[in-house]
């Protein structure tokens, strides 16, 4: 603390309890006239020992403690002249000045009084006051220069018998004599170091002030003339050399020269900038480019999109160019009852970014979707209301093949799709349906289809469906848990994971709807005025599509068990879209109109015997809410009982989790992202993430793999950055950054078009979806970059081991010495 206006006055802020205690209330024990107040430096001292930081005489602690005299001086500060009400002199001498001022002030007081009389005051000589040192001397000390560091002496001398010898000097070799001469060399000693200390210097420059002559040489001057108009040859001496040997020998020898770079030139642009072609194919010295995503496309809709926040997208699986979305909004509950909102599905395409080619109608808000596997014309969705609803779109393959600007003014009309459903065709019920909106302002059709089906609200979650997932189709699950081969070879099963504690299992095959009679098939093939429904299945017990399986995920507590809330999960064994090659596209596209739907021979799920799968892992991944990752499995110990204790639990994130996703080169390697920062883990590996980052500034919003480098991941955060991570160049920040949007992304999907060309989807929480072209460096792994990278996998894994031995070691010395000295004790 350092005194305010003078060195030795420290101002001092005193309650009334320290009042109390020292004597020196205000008004009564000290007043403006009598200010002055003498404390014994022990009573000081026992009051910082007693009171300890809430003492007043604390923050000037020091200066008490090393006050050479027994009573120290308080003073009243009746107007605040410090900034406090009390204020501490801190020397004997300033002590003394306080309480025997000078003879010389009260000299200067008569002198004022008699300057107010008219009589005329003779001249007094100035009187010499004591000395009161400021500090100044310290301050001259610190800013001189000493010599601390001990001088090393050198003496070199001769041998006495070569004293008075006489000397000849010779020229030699040193290398070619043994020790002819030491080196010395200088060196950093390690052992220690000098602190230089620190000093004011201030240095001012002066440029030299000279003066200097030139004068340019002088020469002698001489006429000259200039040509600046063109020679013009006769018609007779164009002829002569147009004739001449000389002109043909030249234009002889200069011919295929010519010929040859007249033949470059059109091969390659001779004009073009190597340097700048190179960049193209090679990253900067630095590890980083401007621009690693490069914009492609950009999807909105003003009628569908308004107001909204993208929550998921998928690439169609098989068709180049098809992109789907759905889209959310977070309205209140009464706003939900009584606003009737647009939920749907949209369906893009490269070739018409303004038009949507189809639109899936749906119950509600939709916040996670996928396609099948098995056929991509079946769209599995999860709704806010906890329901799994299915579509068809097999009767619309064909225009997304064929996707282009449709005709503007195409009438609108109401159409039936019977027997043409993927799953009508396993029912031979008209469960999906066509509807043409009509709007007479409106000059452009917009394609809506129905849901096939959805689950019933009694039997489904609680809260809004945060993930989706359709079981792989090899094999399926019954309602303990148990895997069995599944010989219909596609995927019927799916799982879904909510807020509210449970997962799902579903299985397609036990969807059913009432049967209509063909006369009112016939009917209704007819009828293009009336607004298809679909049947409302909710109150017949019969006609209720319910979950396969259902596990209440929870974490053992001391007295019950505490519900978890998954928001992602992820199956090690899983299906993934990830590309779709030159060669299977044009043969999809060639047996569009001639293919069967795989679900076509499909029948309901069979309760005989099947061959029991045991080499199927039933383990996976959650994150929750509370940014947790669970490890667990679906196996069900007794079918009453519906809780399952979570195997391993971990608290990495800050805040809800919202990617839990597998590298698609590494099954056992997964990326989780939530909150601030993102963590990779091993199956396998129980005491934590393999790689952790640091809390960022921004909150980290979405993750993904890349499809084609095994190093390499996509973080999206809510500030609209893509962040790119590659792991074989930093691991400690991500290699390249990049602004997409100025609102928070929301979701991000890789695609693989072709071998030269990938596409990032990003969508942002403005309702925009952003396709980029992912550039060459980012899309073509290096060599051997997947041994690599599972190499620098191994050894975070053993880092681990080795800080686990670490810490059980000092676990066992901390016991071992606590041991040891409980003895010697006793």
């Amino acid at each position: 603390m350092v005194g305010i206006g003078h060195p030795e006055i420290f101002p001092l802020v005193f309650t009334t309890r320290t009042q109390e205690i020292f004597n020196c209330r205000v008004d009564e024990d000290v007043t403006e006239e009598n200010c002055f107040k003498l404390i014994k430096k022990d009573d000081i001292i026992q009051d910082l020992k007693t009171r300890a930081a809430i003492s007043d005489f604390h923050p000037v602690k020091n200066i008490v403690l090393e006050y050479p005299g027994e009573e120290l001086l308080i003073v009243f500060d009746a107007n605040f002249q410090y900034g406090q009400n009390f204020y501490l002199v801190a020397s004997e001498e300033a002590k003394e000045n306080f309480l025997k001022p000078p003879e010389t002030a009260e000299k200067m007081d008569s002198e004022e009084e008699k300057e107010e009389t008219p009589e005329v005051c003779a001249y007094k000589p100035p009187v010499s006051k004591p000395w009161v040192s400021l500090g100044s001397e310290k301050e001259v000390e610190e800013e001189s220069v000493k010599e601390r560091v001990k001088k090393i002496k050198y003496m070199f001398s001769q041998g006495q018998r070569k004293f008075g010898a006489p000397i000849s000097f010779t020229d030699r070799n040193a290398s070619h004599v043994k020790d002819s001469y030491v080196e010395c060399t200088s060196y950093q000693d390690k052992t220690f170091s000098i602190k230089v200390l620190e000093k004011h210097v201030g240095v001012q420059m002066v440029p030299k002030v000279r003066e200097a002559g030139t004068q340019t040489q002088w020469t002698y001057p001489k006429n000259a003339t200039t040509q600046y108009f063109p020679r013009q040859l006769s018609n007779e001496e164009k002829e002569e050399i147009l004739s001449s040997e000389k002109l043909k020998q030249f234009l002889t020898s200069v011919c295929l020269r010519m010929e040859i770079a007249l033949q470059q030139n059109e091969i390659m642009n001779a004009f073009s900038d190597d340097w700048k072609a190179l960049e193209d194919d090679m990253s900067s010295p630095d590890g980083k480019s401007d621009i690693c995503l490069k914009t492609y496309q950009t999807f909105t809709d003003l009628h569908y999109l308004k107001d909204k926040s993208i929550s998921c997208i998928c690439w169609h699986p098989t068709i180049y160019g098809i992109i789907a979305e759905s889209a959310t909004k977070q309205p209140s509950k009464e706003e939900r009852t009584k606003l009737q909102h647009d939920s749907v599905i949209i369906f893009w395409s490269f070739f018409d970014p303004i038009h949507p080619q189809l639109i899936l109608e749906c119950l509600d808000d939709i916040y996670c979707f996928q396609f099948s596997p098995s056929d991509p014309n079946v769209i599995a969705g999860g709704c806010f209301s906890g329901q799994v609803v299915l579509w068809d779109i097999s009767q619309y393959e064909e225009k997304l093949q064929n996707a282009k600007s449709v005709a503007v003014g195409m009438k609108k009309t109401v159409v039936n799709m019977n027997n043409v459903s993927v799953l009508s065709l396993l029912e031979n019920d008209d469960m999906s349906e066509l509807l043409f909106t009509e709007d007479d302002e409106s000059d452009k059709g917009q394609i809506l289809v129905r849901h096939c089906t959805s689950s019933s609200i009694h039997h489904s979650h609680e809260k809004r469906i945060t993930d989706i997932h359709w079981l792989p189709d090899y094999f399926e699950v019954n309602r303990m848990g148990e895997t069995f081969e599944n010989r219909a070879g596609i995927c019927v099963q799916l799982v879904t994971c909510s807020p509210d504690s449970l997962i799902l299992f579903w299985d397609i095959r036990d969807t059913k709807l009432p049967t209509k009679h063909s006369s009112e098939k016939v009917k209704e093939e007819n009828s293009f005025n009336m607004l298809p429904e679909v049947s409302d299945t909710s109150n017949d017990p019969d006609l209720i599509w319910k979950p396969l399986m259902k596990l209440s995920l929870c974490d053992s507590g001391e007295e019950n068990n505490v519900k978890c809330s998954p928001t992602k999960i992820s199956l090690q064994e899983q299906h993934y879209h990830y590309k779709i090659t030159d060669k299977e596209q044009s043969l999809h596209k060639s047996q569009v109109h001639i293919k069967e739907s795989p679900y076509a021979q499909m029948s309901i799920s069979s309760k005989k015997t099947m061959n029991v799968l045991e080499n199927i892992s039933n383990n996976f991944f959650v994150g929750t809410e509370d940014g947790e990752i669970i490890y667990s499995d679906w196996e069900m110990k007794t079918s009453s009982n519906e809780e399952k204790i979570a195997s391993n639990k971990y608290t990495i994130h800050k805040e809800a989790v919202n990617t839990v996703q597998r590298s698609p080169f590494f099954k056992d390697i997964i990326l989780s992202v939530g909150g601030w920062n993102f963590a990779i883990w091993k199956e396998g590996v129980t005491n934590g993430p393999i790689l952790q980052s640091n809390c960022t500034v921004q909150r980290y919003t979405a993750g993904h793999w890349s499809l084609t480098r095994p190093g390499v991941f996509y973080i999206a955060t809510d500030d609209g950055n893509i962040d790119i991570w590659d792991l074989l160049k930093e691991t400690h920040k991500p290699s390249h950054s990049q602004n997409i949007s100025k609102s928070a992304i929301t979701c991000i999907s890789p695609r693989v078009a072709s071998p030269k060309q990938q596409f990032l989807a990003v969508s942002d929480d403005s309702g925009v979806l952003h396709v980029l072209e992912i550039r060459r460096t980012l899309s073509h792994p290096s060599s051997n970059e997947q041994a690599n990278i599972l190499n620098y996998f191994e050894k975070r894994v053993q880092c681990l081991k080795n800080l686990k031995k670490d810490q059980e070691f000092e676990i066992r010395e901390n016991g071992n010495g606590a041991g040891d000295t409980d003895g010697t004790n006793n």
